[in-house]
């Protein structure tokens, strides 16, 4: 059955058109609160927020929805993601909803759900929630609306959760740390972590406005934080997205480290201690065929799954793994939480650069990646990976790359796009095998 309002992560999009009104938002909050309302106990839910100017909006809808169905509103203002996630868990609530787009900008919003056990919702239950959102809500009698309060300890509860990560001995003395929190849900979290475990902290992206998240700062826009560890002589630089549920690295020298060079470093650490569940890590398609080749070398594996970090969730927690992630960030380590979490995946960098003793550039140069290449071709109507022309032009891609490299062709499930990604030991068939893939797509279109 085909998902009419739920994507990969959640319910997303332009705030105040489609989905993304706060009339919608309150029939997802009815919705959801009737599906887990379970037992004859009182019913509660988690509600946190990143900081666009829209999220009160959808706040305030969210807390209508829930309580004119009888449950409970517990408000912590802007969090993580993963914060949320772990509140819900830990407050033995029933649900965890997080108001946010990620990375996206501030015209945009969403809705994350979390069940009980702080995990992602799984398709069957957002099938089953989308079945309700379009049938008319069960109201509760007048006695039976539930409360709404706001908690001020989230904050200080997330923080001592994050730095239980790393043991109780590592500090981070003498350590110059840039951290960029793209004017999102970390903006205070994260750099007191950091700071309270001893670090010199400079901040970046940490005034939101209300319509300054993820602009030129934060993971997806790295120009301001490589500039500021350089201007200031920085060990390191960490660059935070939106909801802070991505972590992306830069070395001291400016350099950009990804979640394929930071897992590899993590999933290292945990093999030599004898902490890494599963016998190697997950990621998607897309991480580079180097991470790939360097983890075969250790005698561990790479498990792939399609594109999101939810599908990695789902191969991590079938296959025993308590590592995994995603190229362009997401780090989940479920030893400490049971979903994305780059405020934690940037304290366990930051405590193997204490105890190597190198250079960030070192620390983090786990393998040599491959040269990979992704383009994006738009186009309308059907999709045109159907046409017979462009199928061919797959296959022979294939048939050349064989053995020396990996070819991706997707759909994005966010917009009109085919996504052509190809790697190989050869830089200049890699570039030539995308853009006949490309042609083909556009001409089809």
């Amino acid at each position: 059955m085909t998902r009419k309002f739920f994507g990969t992560d959640g319910i997303r999009g332009e705030t105040n058109r489609g989905a993304m009104t706060a009339a919608m938002a309150m029939r997802v909050a009815q919705a959801a609160g009737t599906h887990f309302q379970r037992g004859d106990h009182r019913h509660r839910v988690v509600i946190g927020k990143d900081t666009r100017l829209s999220g009160y909006m959808m706040e305030s809808a969210l807390v209508a929805g829930f309580t004119s169905v009888g449950v409970d509103v517990v408000m912590t203002g802007p969090l993580p993601t993963p914060a949320i996630a772990m509140l819900t868990r830990e407050m033995r609530a029933d649900l965890g909803v997080m108001i946010s787009a990620s990375h996206n900008p501030y015209k945009d919003n969403g809705i994350k759900l979390f069940g009980p056990d702080g995990f992602k919702l799984s398709d069957e239950a957002e099938l089953a929630i989308e079945a309700l959102i379009e049938q008319e809500p069960t109201l509760v009698p007048y006695h039976e609306i539930g409360r709404a309060r706001r908690i001020e300890d989230a904050r200080g509860r997330y923080i001592h959760a994050v730095k239980q990560s790393v043991s109780d001995q590592t500090r981070f003395d003498g350590l110059k740390v840039v951290v960029d929190c793209a004017n999102g849900a970390a903006y205070q979290v994260a750099p007191s972590a950091i700071w309270e475990l001893g670090a010199e902290v400079i901040t970046l992206g940490v005034s939101p406005d209300g319509t300054n998240i993820n602009d030129k700062v934060g993971s997806t826009a790295l120009d301001a934080v490589k500039a500021k560890v350089i201007e200031e002589g920085a060990d390191i630089g960490i660059a935070l997205d939106g909801d802070a549920d991505r972590l992306i690295v830069i070395d001291e020298k400016g350099q950009t480290v990804d979640g394929d060079q930071i897992m590899g470093l993590i999933a290292t650490r945990m093999a030599e201690k004898g902490e890494l569940s599963g016998g190697g890590l997950v990621a998607t398609v897309m991480s580079n065929l180097g991470l790939e080749r360097y983890m075969e070398s250790l005698g561990l594996t790479l498990e792939r799954t399609k594109v999101g970090d939810r599908y990695v969730l789902e191969r991590m927690k079938e296959g025993g793994f308590n590592v995994g992630g995603e190229q362009s960030g997401h780090m989940i380590l479920l030893d400490h939480g049971t979903t994305g979490d780059g405020t934690v995946a940037a304290l366990r960098v930051l405590a193997s650069l204490v105890r190597s003793g190198k250079k960030a550039s070192e620390l983090l140069h786990v393998f040599d990646p491959v040269p990979q290449l992704l383009k994006n071709v738009e186009y309308e109507g059907s999709s045109p990976l159907e046409a017979e022309s462009v199928k061919k032009a797959i296959a022979d891609a294939e048939a050349e790359l064989a053995g020396t490299g990996r070819l991706v062709i997707r759909a994005s499930g966010t917009e009109p796009k085919i996504r052509v990604m190809a790697e190989g030991d050869d830089a200049a068939q890699v570039e030539r095998v995308v853009d006949t893939i490309c042609d083909a797509v556009r001409s089809a279109a």
